[in-house]
């Protein structure tokens, strides 16, 4: 794998498990989501068409940046 290959997998992995709260123990199915995410836009971008993760990156961007959990529980009490 060719290492700007990797740091998009990586970035995405990163993305994806700040999206769903930082959650312990999911490294690798974080890891293989976002393999399966870049390889279809390589695949994808390739045709000209959007992938599934292109159209869901947008979310995990502003999700990444909301609070956690607790601290949104906190502020709706």
């Amino acid at each position: 794998m060719n290492s700007e290959k990797q740091t998009r997998i990586e970035q995405r992995a990163y993305a994806l498990w700040q999206a769903e709260g930082q959650p312990a123990g999911k490294h690798e199915q974080h890891w293989l989501q976002a393999a399966r995410d870049v390889e279809a836009e390589e695949n994808g971008s390739s045709r000209g068409e959007k992938t599934r993760s292109q159209r869901s990156s947008g979310r995990a961007k502003v999700n990444s940046r909301s609070s956690s959990p607790e601290k949104r529980k906190k502020a709706r009490a």
